[in-house]
């Protein structure tokens, strides 16, 4: 049986270097990193987490310094034998645009590496670019867990070219992929990378517009027919919209924002996100409330550069009340 409070969260722990846009400049662990230390401090003595990632040999000592003040994560999952980690440059022109910049590739997560962890409730994939997760992970988990799985699109629609510039790409195979997740997180911009034509004529306009929402409700429609069970699409400072399938109709939930009054470093949001859909899962198995502490860390982790941004389980269900009510 699944202990219910072990949450697995798998994918890069880049050395990054961060220049914000307000001309800082910050030097720190990223991606797992986030969500692993929200999900720490929120579980506490109910749960442990589980950071699952390849990396430098040179990084090791490093990560399990930044971890070593929580008991609850258990660093079986840490791989350095390949010596291959994830090295990134961002540079923020604002709060949320940034120009990027990968100066190593980390081994894709293959099924060998998550294989003693088939016993948690819940498995998070947070990759950055496109090969960092193995399909065959998740058939894997799939075949041999009841685990629930949710995955970030933020890797399946980022690549980078033989220079390190990364940029963004149609998730095409997207089908292949969402048999197996149970729930799909991803942002505006990258639901505008699942909402390809069969054809464009002469030019492919720009994939970004804020206000382009009109595609959602199909995108929603094709990935919960083909087995997702919730989708959500992060709307930057408005909230999120969940969808899911009610009586084989479209159910289209919206969840606010947590409001801040400013925004310090907007890296590791999405991941935290990732990280509150989580624990919503595990502990509630409830996907409005997972939406609501999902929107709660990401808001939490802009609040400052080092992690006293996450709170406990009690602050952060006072948060939660404060903000949504029961």
């Amino acid at each position: 049986m699944a202990n219910p409070l072990k949450i697995v969260v798998a994918g890069p722990i880049p050395r990054d270097t961060i220049s914000t846009y307000e001309n800082d400049v910050i030097m720190r662990y990223g991606c797992v990193t986030h969500p692993v230390i929200a999900l720490a401090k929120l579980l506490d003595a109910e749960g442990v987490v589980v950071p699952v990632s390849n990396m430098h040999k040179k990084d090791e000592a490093g990560i399990t310094a930044e971890f070593a003040p929580f008991k609850n994560i258990d660093l079986s999952g840490i791989n350095t034998k390949e010596d291959s980690g994830t090295v990134i440059l961002l540079d923020f022109k604002d709060q949320n645009n940034r120009e990027e910049k990968q100066l190593a590739c980390m081994n894709p997560i293959r099924p060998k590496h998550i294989k003693k962890h088939l016993d948690a409730a819940v498995f998070v994939f947070v990759p950055i670019t496109d090969f960092e997760i193995s399909l065959s992970t998740l058939k894997h988990i799939k075949k041999h867990s009841d685990a629930t799985i949710v995955f970030d699109a933020h890797g399946a629609t980022t690549a980078m070219d033989v220079k390190g510039h990364r940029h963004r790409k149609f998730w095409v195979d997207r089908d292949e992929w969402l048999p197996y997740i149970d729930v799909l997180k991803m942002n505006l911009e990258e639901s505008q990378c699942m909402s390809f034509a069969n054809e464009y004529e002469h030019e492919i306009p720009s994939i970004y517009d804020e206000n382009a929402t009109e595609h959602l409700d199909d995108l929603a429609k094709h990935v919960l027919k083909r087995g997702v069970s919730f989708f959500y699409v992060t709307m930057d400072s408005r909230g999120c919209i969940l969808y899911s399938l009610q009586d084989n109709q479209l159910k289209k939930d919206w969840i606010a924002s947590v409001k801040v009054d400013k925004v310090v470093d907007t890296t590791g949001c999405g991941d935290s996100f990732a990280g509150g859909l989580a624990y919503g899962f595990a502990k509630y198995d409830d996907p409005i409330k997972a939406g609501q502490f999902a929107n709660i860390l990401g808001a939490r982790r802009t609040q400052g550069k080092n992690w006293d941004v996450f709170k406990t389980a009690d602050e952060t269900e006072s948060i939660r009340l404060q903000n949504y009510g029961e």
